[in-house]
């Protein structure tokens, strides 16, 4: 469990350290400028970290779910440290070959004099709107990713949950079936407050074309900003180890 927890708060660090001190440069120094070198790397860094926080509410899925509902008595078998470990990298590869085309592809287009990004950090679909270039490639690959990628984690996530519903209904007692649904409750809130977000940005660059650039922004800032900051808000309330750190910290003060 704890070892999960670090891979997301790794993942929730990784993406806030990829926007926020140049979003910061701009709000506080009006440093609006920033390299194409520089822009691509932080495009491939976030989408890259994006995508391996996906893999890791999967895994947790079944950690939480599956495996502590179902097989608990075998959990320390089927999840052991080592396995947790190579589940964890197998998500980074996975992110690392299917992000790094997206910089890559839109690298090799022709750009305007003007490159004037319309945003506080490189989004994909931003970029692209700068340069002159035939972009269907570039556009139609990253539908594909963004539909595969969260197409296939959540069918993931719900067959898991499927399998915790009818183990569930199998309960005799309901105390027993109660405390079952607990477990997964931190995780269902993790995951209506991870994808529930991005969905807004991609279907509103795709389906709404009359919508205003500020929108845009709002929408895609408001992704960074609201899992980061309930993530560590819905474990530390549901974890009773972490909930008492914080109140043994919080009498300190």
């Amino acid at each position: 469990m704890f070892l999960l927890l670090c891979m997301l708060a790794l993942t929730d660090i990784g993406m806030s350290t990829c926007v926020v001190p140049k979003a910061l440069c701009i709000f506080w120094f009006y440093f609006k400028a920033i390299t194409v070198n520089g822009s691509f790397t932080q495009m491939f860094f976030l989408y890259s970290v994006a995508v391996t926080h996906s893999a890791v509410l999967v895994k947790m899925a079944f950690d939480y779910g599956y495996v502590t509902i179902c097989h608990p008595r075998t959990y320390t078998t089927i999840l052991s440290n080592a396995r947790i470990a190579k589940l964890g990298l197998v998500g980074l590869i996975r992110a690392v070959l299917l992000v790094l085309p997206l910089p890559l592809l839109v690298w090799r287009l022709p750009f305007y004099a003007n490159r004037v990004i319309l945003h506080t950090y490189c989004e994909h679909m931003t970029v692209m709107k700068v340069s002159c270039g035939d972009t269907t490639i570039s556009r139609m690959y990253s539908l594909v990713i963004a539909l595969v990628i969260i197409g296939l984690d959540l069918t993931l996530i719900g067959l898991s949950y499927g399998l915790i519903i009818r183990a569930v209904l199998r309960i005799s007692t309901n105390k027993s079936c109660q405390k079952a649904l607990n477990t997964c409750t931190a995780h269902i809130c993790l995951m209506l407050v991870s994808y529930t977000p991005i969905l807004f940005p991609i279907l509103t660059h795709r389906f709404s074309q009359g919508i205003a650039a500020h929108v845009h922004i709002l929408l895609a800032n408001l992704y960074l900003l609201v899992p980061l900051m309930l993530n560590p808000i819905i474990y530390g309330i549901k974890t009773k180890e972490l909930r008492n750190k914080v109140g043994k910290y919080i009498c300190r003060m």
